[in-house]
């Protein structure tokens, strides 16, 4: 038997002792920024059933550790910005024995003790006296009320609830109009209807979610109401009705005589009798919490968390964050097959895409090896919007493209995917003509008001600019990291039309991606380092002044988008060789690598030491890295263990920044893996594990084995590697090293650092 059946099994029988979802906290991160959602969920189910708080400040994934309870709500998103989506189809507990005179009204309510999550479980208690717990499956939700007397307590079912926003950019939420009827059966009440919204972080238009709830052998009343509008609070009808339908606020209140009341509810985007389906089907009338908590567990403990094992175990803090990283990474994109309203087809079908802009870099290559199902699906699902809508998303939600930030890095992920062998089901004829849309179609201006100048919905709008000058000027916002996208997209074509046998395009697009030579400004300097990244005016083409040390607001509006001059001057990820001869040589490109984490030469970032890098946003994602690009891997594996070590934690404030739909946990999860992937190329470059062995799970039987010996708090510099049995003297492996079959990383460790890799620098494969 092989090494590596040996260890797989030796994992398997440690797998089963363990109980892995133990270590999995849903509220790490889902403060400070961070935006996690705590509530429960499954694997990138369509149910995200948590808390609403109102604070003043927006509740991105509906949760704040402050503030008030307005409502649990069955759809929720994970670790995004921007504005708030969803917090819709929501339920409202209020204890008697007061009569609710107007459902419209104030009835929010504070904590009175911090809420319980675990993993499949989530519980609140209220301040009135009234816990409230929650299970999901997949497309419906259990409420379960435990209220502080038996006397007309009530629970409110208002259709226009919708998380609001209060950034004052004009992406806040709206509700739109909806409906409710409510009819008795012997088994209690069953109420369904619909909710129509707009709006969010994507600007979305007018979407419709349908919803089907039941209170299953529970004696009681219930009461429908409608408001006078779509935001007020005045009432116009508050009566036994058994039906509203308004574009005005409706809902209903139903009471009951009991201290305990449990309402499980479905929901469905194309009809309320498909949320009833889905309802039923899921959780079946007398289904119980702590059933549908087992479920949960076993549902991430088998898909999700098992991917990865250690027999490592002596770290709790360690297996905390390996964990509940894992968990965190696989709560959105949302598989939403079978419920797209807007076209039939027999692809898959995923929303909820935030972004590929944050995702591309390190999450969608980790989905790669540890879900390879759903990022097949996920891919042919991109395509298929280019289909019936003309463009791939870069970000995607309600079943609307938007918020673009950059380049159109759909283009990145299908590259990375089709380097690393994937085929499958995917028509990649169809897909590298989605690609050439994002490269030759100027997409139509959605008039952002954040950038009125070109397309924020998809493609890339500084399109003219890119194709005419082979640069983009100040005429487009965030024009020069704009610029350095644009090139890593052009990458990506060159890519897949060498693998399509496409060598016109090949040649192009390769020329094209070193575009982002147009853009440097040599003459640009900071620190004692000259040559950037630098705007061109609009009229002139002619560099203009910028300090590379500053980004102005680094927001859309700018000519740099969530990263400086200098972190930008450092993306050329494709084309490092050239990089460094434009840095000055290696061991000026080094220093400016060091300097990136200096304490005290930024103005801001006072949270991270004032440092240049920004462990916080994803254009700094690779520069921890890069060292090895120098022939310095060892000073790779130094900063970016303790930027990992610094500023990520298994508690509520455990991220260095919005996690990004989980990107930054994709991003600590390859850290610990001792790996760090380049964006589409077979690359890998090579730091050092967490644990003394890891075994991932790839799917049709291969495994990944890594070990480490002398592994230690300190001692964690390699010393030297093998690679499948063999010494390894290279810096990097490849996709078919270790990942195409199955492999083994064996790794001999030591406090301090080694000139162990003498071989190859890392290929760069655009110089």
């Amino acid at each position: 038997m092989s090494r590596i059946a040996l260890l797989a099994l030796a994992c398997a029988a440690t797998c089963q002792a363990q109980d892995l979802a133990q270590y999995v906290l849903p509220n790490m991160g889902d403060s400070n920024g961070g935006n996690t959602f705590p509530g429960v969920s499954l694997p990138l189910g369509i149910v995200k059933l948590g808390p609403d708080l109102y604070t003043g400040s927006d509740s991105y994934s509906g949760y704040q550790p402050t503030g008030n309870f307005i409502g649990f709500s069955l759809l929720h998103e994970s670790g995004t910005g921007g504005a708030p989506k969803y917090g819709v189809v929501s339920q409202m507990p209020v204890p008697g024995p007061s009569n609710i005179s107007n459902p419209l009204a104030d009835l929010s309510v504070n904590r009175s003790a911090p809420d319980v999550a675990r993993l499949g479980y989530y519980k609140s208690s209220l301040s009135n006296g009234v816990s409230v717990e929650l299970g999901a499956t997949a497309r419906a939700g259990t409420f379960k009320y435990t209220f502080p007397k038996s006397e007309a307590n009530n629970v409110v079912v208002d259709v226009s609830h919708v998380l609001s926003s209060y950034r004052g950019q004009g992406l806040g939420q709206n509700y739109l109009g909806g409906n409710i009827s409510v009819s008795t059966t012997k088994s209690g009440f069953r109420y369904e209807g619909a909710g129509s919204y707009d709006n969010g972080w994507n600007r979305a238009p007018k979407w419709t979610v349908y919803f089907c709830g039941s209170f299953d052998n529970q004696p009681g009343s219930f009461k429908t109401f409608l408001g006078n509008d779509a935001t007020s609070t005045t009432l116009v009808s508050y009566t036994n009705s058994p039906t509203q339908n308004s574009t005005a606020r409706v809902g209903a209140v139903f009471t009951f005589n009991s201290t305990s009341v449990s309402s499980r509810v479905g929901v469905s985007f194309i009809s309320s009798k498909q949320a009833c389906g889905n309802l039923d089907r899921e959780i079946p009338a007398g289904t119980k919490l702590d059933t549908l908590e087992k479920n949960v567990k076993a549902a991430w403990t088998n898909g999700v968390l098992s991917k990865i094992t250690t027999k490592d175990t002596a770290n709790t803090t360690k297996l905390q964050l390996l964990y509940s990283s894992l968990y965190h990474f696989l709560l959105i994109p949302t598989n939403k097959t079978g419920e797209n309203p807007l076209w039939k087809s027999k692809e898959p079908y995923y929303d909820d895409i935030f972004t590929f802009w944050d995702l591309f870099r390190s999450g969608t290559p980790l989905l790669h090896i540890l879900q390879p199902t759903a990022y097949e699906e996920l891919i042919r699902s991109v395509i298929d919007v280019w289909r019936f809508e003309g463009f791939m998303p870069d970000a995607r939600s309600s079943f609307f493209n938007g918020a673009t930030q950059g380049g159109s890095n759909a283009d990145n992920v299908l590259a990375d995917a089709y380097v690393k062998g994937v085929r499958g089901a995917i028509n990649w004829t169809d897909g590298f003509r989605a690609m050439l849309t994002d490269a030759e179609t100027v997409p139509p201006n959605n008039n952002d008001p954040r950038d009125p100048t070109s397309s924020t919905k998809e493609g890339r709008g500084a399109l003219p600019d890119w194709i005419q000058f082979g640069y983009i000027t100040k005429k487009y916002k965030r024009s020069v990291s704009r610029a350095i996208e644009y090139a890593g997209n052009d990458f990506a074509l060159y890519q897949v039309a060498k693998g399509l046998n496409n060598q016109t395009a090949a040649t192009k697009y390769l020329s094209r991606s070193r575009n982002w030579r147009n853009q440097w400004n040599a003459n640009l300097t900071a620190l004692n380092f000259t040559g950037f990244l630098g705007p061109r005016d609009a009229s002139s083409g002619a560099f203009v002044a910028q300090d590379p040390l500053s980004c102005g607001g680094c927001y859309w509006g700018d000519d740099y988008y969530q990263g400086l001059p200098m972190e930008y001057s450092f993306n050329a990820h494709h084309d490092m060789a050239t990089l460094i001869k434009l840095c000055g040589g290696v061991a000026n490109f080094t220093a400016r690598l060091e300097a990136m984490f200096t304490p005290g030469l930024s103005t801001s970032n006072a949270q991270f030491g004032n440092t240049l890098f920004n462990p916080g946003n994803e254009p700094s994602f690779a520069t921890p890295y890069l060292f090895h690009f120098a022939g310095h891997p060892e000073r790779s594996v130094a900063r970016s263990r303790a930027v990992a070590r610094a500023y990520y934690a298994p508690t509520e404030p455990g991220l260095p920044g919005n996690s990004d739909a989980g990107a930054m946990e994709s991003w600590l999860l390859w850290n610990m893996l001792g790996l760090y992937p380049m964006p589409a190329q077979t690359t890998f470059l090579i730091v050092s594990p967490w644990f003394s062995d890891l075994t991932l799970d790839l799917g049709g039987g291969k495994k990944l084995v890594i070990t480490a010996k002398n592994l230690g708090e300190e001692s964690y510099h390699v010393q030297s590697l093998k690679v499948n049995g063999k010494a390894w003297k290279k810096s990097w492996v490849t996709w078919d090293d270790v990942f195409a079959k199955g492999g083994t990383i064996d790794f001999v460790l030591g406090p301090n650092p080694s000139t162990w890799a003498t071989g190859d620098l890392p290929p760069s494969p655009a110089s």
